[in-house]
């Protein structure tokens, strides 16, 4: 995570703000992960969706990054906490992967902490992306 400001649309703000709201009330409200979320969209830029380019990794965006020390490719959708399942490549915004490729542009790298060390990943390829494809629902 830089200093460089993430875009973010207006109603994937919504949802996070709702959802860091209502994590205080359960056994997630002492989670870095929450803090780090809070962080990253604090210094976002808001987006109207249909202004959003189609290169940035929005909530529900199927992303392809790649690992810059390993060059191994991987293929993830970015979802909230209750839609994740690992085993179908779906990456919680609260993991510290989906909160570190939040608002990222395709060709940008970014940076991910994993117990020996730092992952340098670049966002390789948007496969899809909500607000692209007129999905402004999801």
């Amino acid at each position: 995570m830089s200093g460089k400001p993430i875009q973010v649309t207006e109603l994937d703000l919504e949802r996070l703000k709702k959802l860091l709201f209502d994590a205080q009330f359960t056994d997630l409200r002492k989670s870095p992960y929450l803090e780090r979320l809070e962080t990253e969209i604090n210094r976002a830029e808001v987006v109207s969706p249909k202004d959003i380019p189609s290169d940035v990794v929005t909530m529900n965006s199927t992303v392809c990054i790649q690992d810059l020390d390993t060059k191994e490719e991987e293929v993830y959708t970015l979802v909230f906490p209750e839609n994740a399942n690992l085993s179908q490549g779906k990456i919680s915004i609260l993991a510290p992967i989906g909160t570190a490729m939040l608002g990222y542009e395709v060709g940008e790298t970014f940076e991910w902490q994993v117990p020996d060390g730092t992952r340098r990943l670049l966002i390789k390829k948007i496969l899809y992306q909500p607000e692209a494809s007129g999905d402004f629902h999801l």
